[in-house]
Order: C-alpha cells, then structure tokens, then sequence
C-alpha cells in the first residue's frame, strides 16, 4: 500500500533523510497495526560512534531506562557498550544477554535491597550514593565496592530538571566521601547530572567547577580519587536545533583538562542522545472533534500508553499522512485515546488535516515513551522494532 505524506523542510532538521526512507519503506510493505515505535538502528549505531569520542579515558554507559526493549539492548551489547542500571528488571535484561558484570554500573543513588542482592551476586561494583543510609546498605551487601558520590548541580536550561530529588551539597559530600571510606567501601569518584534534555552547555561548567572544589576537598582528607562521572543530558533535537554532542564534548574535555589529573577516567550516562532521535512512534488517528473554538485531533498513543514526557514539557514534531492535494492547515489540540482529561499531548499544532484512519509519525520519540508507558484505560503500549 503506497501512502502519502506531508513532508516539510523541518521534517528533513530533524530526521535524516536515510532514516525517514527506511520507515516509509516499512510502512509501505508491513500490514499497519499501530502503534508501534521504529529505531532507526543505523541512527543508533552512528550516536553510539560519537558520544564519548571526544573526551579522553571516556568510557560510555548507556541508561537502559531510556529504552529497556530487548532488541534495543542486545544491539548496543554487541557495539561494545556499557550499561547503566538501577533496577532488578534492568538486571534480569542484561543477565539474559550475559553482558560482563565490569560493563555495568548503577548510578541511582537509592537502590532496593533486592537490587543491591542481584548486583553483589552477579559481580558489580561500581555504585552511587547520597546519602549515610545508602553507604551502609552498600557496605553490608556489597562491601570492598567501588563508590561515588551524587553531587547537586544546577539544571537550569534542561526540559526535564533532575536535581531535587538527588544530590547533596560539598560539605555533606566530603563527609559521605569520608564515610564510605570508614564503612572499608572505596570511594573513587564523584558524579552529577546537569539535567535531561540539557540546552544550556554552561551547566556543564558549573558542575566540574563544583566537582573540582569537591575533588580538592577530598585530596586534603587523603581520599584520592579517580573517576568522574558527568551523567548523561545530551540533548536531542525535538522541534529546534540544539547544541551538538561535539560541542558538549569539546567544552567538556577542555574543562577536565584544566582542571582534572590526565589519568581520571571518565564515565558518561547517556540515554536520550543514544535512542531518541533515532525513533519514530507511528500512530493512527482514532478521532476528531471541534470543540468550542479548538479542533482536536486523537490518536491511539497518548500521555499514558507512550507520551508521558509530553507533560513535562517535551513537544514533539510530527509527520501527516493525508491526501498529497490537502494543503490546508489547521491548529490542533492533539490527544490520546483514554477516557481521562489529563490524557493531553499538545496544544495548538499547525498541521494538515488528516482522515480518521491515516497515519501520523511522531519524531524523536525513541526515548523515554515506552519505558514510561501503563496500559491504563487497556490501550497498549506500543511495540517497540528496531529496523
């Protein structure tokens, strides 16, 4: 079945040419049941290639809660990649794939007991931490580990901030530091993150400044340290251009240059920038409706089956199947399909009108959509195929 899209330049900004090829060509030669995710796997392997590539001593994690599908993860695995985890159905995933317990860390800095158990038997050692409590816990089930500890930066210019609910300050940190060191645990190193989706490069800065006075600090305690790690944040580019993972890394280096030993080994989290723009989400449109003065559109993926980010503020582009002829647009409220109000996943969208029935493609949607996602009010959660 030969469709029809409505393709605009900033269509061609956000998704590459070869990758918008690809899903036209499955979407032509597949019987449509939607929704389903598509991943780009030559997106992913080409982000994979670039982040940490120009850092030195960078080794590169990937977050498998951005996208926890196995296909995703046993891809990654035989690119090499290490894994970031904090769960023990994150675990179960990697076990299964047999990933070598020294690609593996965990960077939550609150753990399940159970989770902790998993991790010891299967051979991790590297944790974070905030706070006394979590330095004990890691003590009694996983002692002699490798530890860091959750350092509290500013998140300002990132579209989903991350920083109230973990991190401490510099003094509790070098007591923590000092602490581990007490509960025979090995403190090496110091992590943070500047937020996800992070627009803003100078919070980077801010950060390995505040690591730096941390570092410092913890040398005059005779705690030497090793490993720094700066978490993920790497944006993606959802509606705009954003800074570049090349730019990120260029500051990023220079700044751990001045700053750091050259032999401190650097460890990167990244999740969003490893899947996101890689995915495309393919929906139907179940509905419309004019309301008042709105025109609503609904679509059989919404806030709580594969958009949940929509809440937080993330707002997508999206591709219009419809008639080649239509070139009439109109501003849509866009909704998902459950019966809930809440159930919203943007306003005043200019876009073609659609048929109810047709196709609509949801850009940059490979992260944090299915990971997210209930089968609340029954919809399903989108199948996630890597192509």
């Amino acid at each position: 079945m030969l469709r029809t899209f409505s393709i605009e330049k900033l269509h061609a900004d956000i998704v590459p040419e070869s990758t918008l090829f690809k899903v036209f060509k499955y979407l032509d030669k597949e019987r449509i049941e939607t929704p389903f995710l598509l991943i780009d796997s030559s997106k992913v392997k080409e982000k994979t290639s670039l982040i940490g590539h120009y850092i030195d001593n960078a080794r590169v994690f990937y977050a498998v809660k951005a996208n926890p599908d196995v296909a995703i993860v046993r891809f990654l695995n035989k690119l090499k990649m290490g894994f970031e985890i904090s769960s023990e159905g994150e675990l179960d995933i990697l076990s299964t794939l047999r990933v070598k317990p020294e690609r593996i860390i965990s960077s939550n800095p609150v753990k399940s007991l159970k989770f902790l158990n998993m991790a010891a038997s299967y051979g991790i050692s590297y944790f974070s931490f905030d706070s006394a409590y979590e330095i004990e816990k890691i003590a009694k089930i996983v002692p002699n580990s490798n530890v860091y500890v959750r350092l509290s930066v500013p998140n300002e210019g990132s579209e989903w901030p991350l920083s109230k609910k973990f991190g401490v300050e510099l003094d509790e940190s070098l007591d923590l530091l000092c602490y581990a060191q007490k509960k025979r645990l090995n403190p090496v190193g110091i992590t943070f993150h500047v937020g996800s989706q992070c627009t803003n490069i100078y919070n980077w800065n801010i950060a390995l400044d505040k690591a730096k006075t941390l570092w410092d600090m913890a040398e005059k305690k005779k705690i030497k340290l090793n490993l720094l790690n700066i978490g993920g944040g790497y944006p993606i580019t959802y509606t705009k251009h954003v800074i570049s993972i090349e730019a990120i890394e260029k500051n990023v280096k220079d700044l751990i240059y001045k700053r750091f030993p050259k032999e401190t080994e650097i460890h990167i989290e990244p999740g969003r920038a490893v899947i996101g723009d890689a995915g495309i989400l393919v929906t139907s449109v179940i509905g419309k409706a004019k309301r008042g003065d709105d025109e609503w559109l609904y679509l059989d993926v919404g806030v709580f089956n594969g958009l949940m980010e929509s809440v937080g503020g993330i707002k997508y582009s999206y591709i219009i199947e419809s008639d080649k002829h239509v070139r009439y647009k109109k501003q849509w409220m866009i909704a998902g399909p459950s019966c809930d109000s809440f159930d919203i996943i943007d306003s005043n969208v200019t876009l073609p009108e659609p048929n109810v029935g047709n196709l609509v493609l949801i850009l940059s949607s490979g992260a944090y959509t299915v990971s997210y996602a209930s089968e609340f009010n029954g919809f399903s959660i989108p199948k996630t195929i890597l192509i």
